[in-house]
């Protein structure tokens, strides 16, 4: 490729946005256009047919130059044509879409496959199945009962789109398309897809929605859901040039085409045109390798670096998945102002309406959002206790205490109950007692746990310089871990004991020749939460009382942990440190921790052995939602991990943020 190229874009601001497009294309990029001189030895870049990519299409060819025209891959993004693209096609020939002449891709994919490169076409295919994607995948999936139980689908595509006259079609072939599917396939329906931008009221169909719907056999889909499962259920798919098509065929559908598209002519598709010589029969293999291996270049949307398109497959798959867990439309009853954003980042795909009063009445099913049980007496009394989506925070959390007001990396959002109230069941439960474990994710949390453990995460990550060192004697050490005794963790998961003088006192009884650390909860020795009943007479039961020293730190030199339900056990448990529980936390009662605080009823519910890679399964990978800190979009425990270790290395948060949280939380 040549060693520079010239950007022509002094009439295309949309090229001379991009301001990651130099480092996309791996090479120096220089202005012309208008009154810059146009150098020599140069590619000269555009945008597909715009007006960018014939202007360098014709200095290319008169200052004998090179031309890269430009597009999105077929694997795109989350959103539409207005969101950060996360692939870019490079053609040097032409572009895939103009079938009047040669491209990049109909050489690529003219070129057999060797069988590692079949066996990896194979492996795209099924994923792209799986997870159900399309070039954009911002679109919710429509509900199973809006699908008819026969149906062709009929793709409508934008009035004036290049790859329409690019493809040899035109407005009538829309028209030609419609009445074939219609008179080919009588005892269906026929479902129009309209296009999303056309949805949108930012472009112009080919189809009139009022005259299609005076046809009862024609069912118009314009809510903007999501093609895949339209596609999957459908008999058969007609299209113009849609890449839809070229979709369908990824799940094996019949595909009638009225144009002549990039994914037509090689033998795949019922054409209606003729095909260019140079197109040959291919396996849709052979294709489908070409299109989404070879002929696009993919970015990691988390890190921005060149990444393979499984990567992207998966970050769009956990985005659909996460997007389309509630229903469209929430009440958020009772956030601060500081947390709402936070509440529509893990809400994405939903739209969150904060409240801070309760209406006389709601829609059917329509679940109320709110803080743990801060505000249940109110929603009780209120009548909302049903359909309740309980937030708190997740386990690996930030770099900082929550009070401080920091942002969180993870949440727990649950519509069962909350993992630490023992009363009732919560999905974190359900999950522990019914989830089958599969090998693969067994081994991921084993992975996990591990990094984790290597690195010294633990939920809050705080950086302290104090360390402490085993005493001699040999005594055995026995760490107890303090909490907020106001913290609902305590009210709704202890059990007899309820304060952390009366653990200390436990904990002495049960081991009377130990060595006793106690340690205050983070929140408190930083004066940001009040100190417990009776707490400040904590050396009169135990050896010494703990400052500021790291808990993961101490860890390594401690032989047992004691809690109430502190999150502390299991951080104790990651580092296979045993931990005796005098309450009743999500972790106790599973076979990994020698429980003395627990009830009956918790206990019948709690039969089942998990291993600790369970444990962390459901803990650290099943039950929590991951929100990055960098891109605000969701993201795995394992990518969290990195960014908790990233924030760990920068500088430490100001402190007037601390005074800031002091001042404005409430008593």
């Amino acid at each position: 490729m040549a060693r520079k190229l010239a950007a022509v874009h002094w009439l295309d601001w949309g090229l001379w946005s991009q301001h990651r497009l130099a480092s996309r294309l791996g090479a120096r990029l220089t202005i012309t256009g208008g009154f810059l001189p146009y150098p020599t030895d140069a590619a000269y870049i555009g945008w597909g047919l715009k007006k960018s990519g014939l202007r360098a299409h014709a200095l290319s060819r008169r200052r004998k130059g090179h031309c890269w025209l430009l597009e999105d891959g077929f694997l795109r993004s989350l959103e539409g044509s207005d969101s950060l693209s996360h692939s870019l096609i490079i053609d040097d020939l032409g572009i895939y879409y103009d079938a009047s002449r040669p491209s990049r891709l109909e050489a690529l994919a003219a070129t057999p496959l060797d069988g590692e490169q079949q066996d990896r076409t194979l492996r795209l295919i099924k994923a792209w199945r799986d997870h159900r994607l399309s070039k954009y995948n911002g679109g919710p999936d429509p509900q199973p009962i809006a699908l008819p139980h026969a149906y062709v689908l009929v793709v409508d595509q934008t009035a004036g789109d290049a790859a329409i006259a690019a493809g040899g079609a035109s407005a009538a072939s829309f028209q030609k398309m419609l009445s074939d599917a219609l008179s080919a396939n009588p005892d269906c329906y026929v479902v129009v897809r309209v296009h999303p931008e056309v949805v949108s009221g930012r472009k112009q169909g080919h189809y009139d929605p009022a005259l299609l719907r005076a046809n009862p056999r024609i069912l118009v889909v314009a809510d903007g859901s999501h093609p895949a499962l339209w596609i999957e259920h459908a008999r058969a798919v007609y299209t113009v040039t849609s890449q839809l098509g070229f979709e369908a065929l990824l799940w094996s559908k019949p595909v009638h085409v009225y144009g002549m598209p990039f994914y037509a002519g090689w033998g795949l598709t019922h054409d209606s045109l003729s095909a260019p010589v140079r197109r040959k029969r291919i396996p849709l293999e052979q294709l489908a390798y070409a299109c989404l291996v070879g002929y696009a270049r993919y970015f990691d949307p988390e890190t921005g670096c060149p990444c393979e398109i499984e990567t992207l497959m998966e970050w769009i798959s956990l985005q659909r998945k996460q997007r389309q867990r509630f229903p469209a439309h929430l009440l958020a009853f009772g956030f601060s102002r500081w947390k709402q954003p936070f509440v529509r980042d893990f809400l994405a795909g939903s739209k969150p309406v904060f409240t801070r009063t309760l209406p006389s009445a709601r829609a059917p099913d329509q679940p109320i959002v709110t803080w743990g049980h801060k505000h249940s007496a109110e929603l009780e009394k209120a009548g909302y206790s049903d359909h309740v989506l309980r937030i708190e925070d997740g386990f690996l959390r930030s770099v900082g205490l929550g009070a401080d007001l920091i942002r969180p990396l993870s949440w727990v959002i649950d519509p069962e109950g909350i993992y630490y109230d023992a009363r009732s069941r919560s999905r974190l439960e359900r999950i522990l007692a019914e989830e089958p474990f599969a090998s693969a994710i067994r081994e991921r949390a084993r992975a996990l746990r591990r990094t984790i453990v290597e690195a010294g995460v633990t939920k809050y990550n705080l950086q302290h310089p104090e360390q402490w060192q085993r005493p001699p004697g040999g005594k055995r050490i026995v760490l107890v871990i303090g909490q907020v005794e106001s913290d609902a963790a305590i009210r709704y998961g202890a059990g007899p004991i309820r304060r952390n003088l009366d653990l200390l006192k436990s904990a002495r009884q049960a081991r009377q020749d130990a060595w006793l650390l106690y340690k205050p909860h983070p929140d408190v020795r930083a004066g940001l939460r009040q100190q417990g009943d009776g707490e400040s007479d904590a050396l009169t039961w135990c050896d010494e009382v703990i400052g500021d020293v790291p808990f993961e730190s101490l860890l390594p030199h401690v032989d047992e942990v004691h809690v109430l339900t502190s999150l502390a056990g299991f951080e104790a448990l990651l580092r296979h440190v045993p931990v005796v529980t005098w309450g009743q936390p999500f972790y106790a009662g599973w076979g990994l921790t020698e429980d003395r605080g627990m009830t009956a009823e918790v206990l019948a519910r709690r039969q089942r052995r998990v291993s600790l890679d369970e444990l962390v399964a459901a803990t650290l990978i099943l039950y929590p939602t991951y929100v990055s800190r960098v891109t605000r979009s969701f993201c795995s425990p394992e990518r969290a991990v990195q960014e908790l270790l990233d924030w760990r290395s920068e500088r430490k948060p100001a402190p007037l943020r601390r005074v800031v949280a002091r001042l404005t939380r409430k008593p």
